[in-house]
């Protein structure tokens, strides 16, 4: 039977005549760092001092032994990062160039010293763009010329720490006769049976031996020949429990185990698990447009969803665990859909399954991102070469339910001056337009494919047109007030946000000895967009006074600004369901300290947009949408009630009331006509609107213009929790956890409260309650000055 040596223990890395110590799977950086050669880049201006390690070569080194009692030996490389020439002895196994395929290489009766030498990933990029000629990009990097993770070579949320070394697992493996080379399963629901196909491929040492394969899935049991190099396997399983996307049921796996035969003798087994649910992306005409709908197991939904990067810029970090944690904190705010941006990498294994378990919906990008690609060699073979691979890798997943083209660049091509710089070079059409699709189809014809996103359809319309397909709204936030999402119902908004820095505890862990202030060098440093904090500011003064010199109060408004942003934008979008039928929100998560549009921070922490999308992505969500109130019900069950409307002064008087009854049928959207009597009449009114539990409200004038009270409450602690009593309007209470303790967490962001009204916030990791303490983490909106 086939038998693994793990590649893991042993290895050194070689720098100026010294070996240091080096893990496997990791990398260069990460070893460094570990024998204390360099500073940690994520802390101060330290990115800068480690930039020479990018432009270096690097060679890693083991001792291989020879084994005896099978055929045939395997050295195994899961993932190489990226250009890099691999030498037994000195004689050469094979050179690689791109860091998102497997490479295999026969060692079979060889012994020696293993090297992998690694070449500057940007010193590859150049000479590929040399010989290829330059392309437009968003940035000035070479990262299109060489197939690699783009963001390692910077973002507008991340550092420029371009990577090298053996970033995922090595083995041997020894096998004898034959061995399981590839199986490509095609997963279906065909008349309430749950069918299970699958395409094995073989690798033989002896071309004459009989092969049986053995397959079992929920209780079935098929057995079969294979003649040559493969053949097809059909399992039908009766009664298959359906699996759902989060909130809309059960996500029940089933283990699938195909077992390679030569008489009585087991050659090889593969398992995996797999979800059995149909996918459909409804792209159909109507009268607002074309669409792009999810429909699941025959259920058309909204997608709440969130873009995801990777979630440390050296990924070989980031462990099975750390994956569960920020996707659980994904499922916790509400979440059902996760875009795999397309500047970062295909995950591993550990992303999928804790999807497939959390019932996360997986749109997965093709690694192309913000910038033309050329389609001429070496880059189009190694295109195909890892789409195939990680078209199959992934097959098996349930969660996965769309493979997307590309990010931005259809777009780019059309609106950010590329089409006439190209001059007619290539730019990566042919790859969006023709082989990705034709990838996709042969081997999953089971998910839909986009070109990319956003992408209307067709080269008819605009490629960002919100009448069709897929849209992305970055006019909002780079020129933009946030009120301007409400100018447009997109089909599908597929990218949309608002910056805000991390947590008061993260930015004193990165920024350590630094006096905090929104300009101060670490803080210039550790922002990365074009004019950020002139964004910032511009954002923040449409509707707030701008706290000049108060780095504690500029820290809370421009969090308070970015959970405004996003609200505002996915209240109005999913008030028009079905028209709109989902928001992807940019981004959930961060790969380093920074100021950034995330909603979890580098380092794990939650901002208070964390916990404003868990109100925005609940079944039911209230809102005001102008002479309007919307009850937004995603639910499987209809809600009907009554919906309490007063028109409140800011002094706490209540000028009127009414209750209005409603309906909203399961996943639909209700609304009632908000009364004209009630409608806020100037700076110091509001309304508010409570139905079960939640509550919505509306200020007509910006908060600048509003003669807030000076809040007045109340502070008690008791383990595990902070009260806050309100004598006045409090408005956009704010408990910062971890300015407590660094370990501290809310379980809750903003909230207003009426006079009179109470909260009661769960605080864990605070070892030492005090109310005075209590008191100066909290913050609230207070009068402008």
């Amino acid at each position: 039977m086939l038998q693994e040596t793990p590649l893991s223990e042993g290895w050194i890395l070689r720098h100026e005549g010294a070996e240091l110590p080096a893990a496997v799977p990791g990398c260069v950086h990460t070893d460094l760092l570990a024998a204390g050669v360099i500073p940690d880049p994520f802390l101060g201006r330290n990115e800068t001092e480690v930039a020479w390690v990018g432009r270096r070569e690097w060679t890693y080194e083991t001792d291989l032994s020879a084994t005896d009692g099978q055929e045939q030996t395997d050295l195994v490389f899961e993932g190489l990062d990226t250009a890099a020439e691999i030498r037994l002895d000195g004689r050469l196994l094979g050179r690689t160039r791109n860091m998102h395929r497997s490479y295999r290489f026969d060692v079979t009766g060889l012994e020696g010293r293993l090297s992998v030498r690694f070449v500057s990933a940007c010193a590859e990029a150049e000479a590929v763009r040399g010989r290829l000629g330059e392309r437009p990009a968003a940035y000035q990097e070479p990262f299109q010329y060489i197939r690699k993770m783009a963001c390692s070579f910077g973002w507008d949320w991340g550092p420029t720490l371009v990577t090298a070394g053996i970033w995922r697992p090595a083995r041997l493996e020894h096998w004898s006769t034959a061995r399981i080379s590839r199986v490509r399963p095609l997963v279906t629901v065909e008349q309430g049976l749950g069918v299970v196909e699958l395409a094995v491929e073989v690798e033989r040492t002896r071309v004459e031996a009989s092969l049986v394969v053995e397959a079992t899935v929920g209780g079935v049991r098929v057995r079969a020949s294979l003649d040559g190099a493969g053949g097809v396997v059909r399992l039908e399983v009766p009664g298959v429990r359906l699996w759902w996307p989060r909130g809309y049921g059960e996500q029940p796996l089933y283990e699938v185990e195909l077992t390679l035969l030569h008489g009585a003798d087991v050659l090889d087994v593969w398992r995996r698990r797999v979800g059995f649910r149909t996918v459909e992306l409804d792209r159909s005409e109507d009268e607002h447009g074309t669409g792009f709908t999810f429909v699941l197991n025959g259920e058309r939904l909204f997608a709440r969803g969130v873009n995801w990067i990777p979630d440390d810029v050296f990924p070989s970090r980031i462990t099975r665990e750390r994956y569960r944690e920020r996707l659980a904190q994904a499922a916790g705010a509400g979440v059902d859909l996760v875009r795999v941006w397309g500047g970062g990498i295909y995950e591993s294994e550990d992303f999928y399954d804790a999807c497939d378990e959390l019932g996360l919906l997986v749109w997965q990008d093709f690694p192309f991102a913000c910038a033309a690609y050329p389609e001429e060699q070496p880059l189009r073979g190694e295109v195909e070469a890892e789409a195939r691979e990680n078209v199959v890798r992934l097959m098996p997943h349930p969660s996965l339910v769309l493979w997307n083209g590309n990010n931005e660049n259809l777009w780019g091509f059309r609106d950010w001056g590329w089409e006439e710089r190209l001059a007619g070079d290539s730019w990566g059409e042919g790859y969006y337009l023709g082989v990705l699709p034709r990838v996709v189809a042969e081997l999953d014809p089971t998910r839909p494919y986009t070109a990319g996103s956003p992408w209307s359809g067709s080269w008819e319309r605009h490629p960002n047109d919100p009448a069709h397909g897929t849209h992305h709204s970055w006019e909002v936030w780079n020129r933009e007030d946030y009120a301007q999402y409400r100018r447009d119902v997109p089909r599908f908004m597929a990218e949309f946000g608002w910056q805000a820095p991390p947590a008061y505890a993260t930015l004193r862990r990165a920024l350590p000895g630094e006096e905090l202030m929104a300009d101060s060098p670490g803080m210039l440093h550790h922002q990365k967009a074009d004019d950020g904090n002139g964004k910032l500011r511009r954002g923040l003064e449409r509707h707030f006074a701008f706290p000049e010199g108060d780095f504690d109060r500029w820290h809370y408004l421009t969090q308070v600004n970015q959970a405004r942003a996003v609200a505002t934008g996915i209240e109005h979008w999913r008030s028009h369901w079905p028209v709109c039928a989902g928001t992807v929100l940019w981004q959930l998560n961060d790969c380093w300290p920074v100021t950034s549009w995330a909603a979890i921070d580098g380092d794990g922490r939650e901002k208070p947009l964390y916990h404003e999308l868990r109100r925005l992505y609940a079944d039911r969500l209230l809102t005001v949408q102008g002479r309007r109130v919307a009850a937004v019900n995603q639910g499987p069950r209809a809600w009907a009630g009554a919906v309490r409307l007063r028109r409140m002064s800011v002094e706490g008087v209540v000028i009127g009331e009414v209750s209005v009854a409603f309906t909203a049928g399961a996943r639909t959207v209700g609304s009632v006509d908000l009364p004209q009597e009630l409608e806020p009449a100037g700076a110091k009114e509001f309304l508010v609107a409570d139905a079960d539990g939640l509550r919505a409200l509306y200020f007509p004038a910006p908060d600048r213009d509003i003669p807030y009270p000076r809040p007045d409450f109340d502070v008690s602690v008791a383990p595990g929790s902070v009260t806050v009593t309100a004598r006045t309007l409090v408005r956009d209470l704010l408990l910062q956890a971890d300015r407590l303790d660094p370990e501290a967490r809310a379980d809750r962001g903003l909230v207003t409260l009426l006079p009179g009204e109470q909260v009661t916030i769960g605080v864990s990791g605070w070892k030492t309650p005090d109310p005075d303490a209590a008191r100066s983490a909290l913050y609230c909106l207070e009068p402008s000055r």
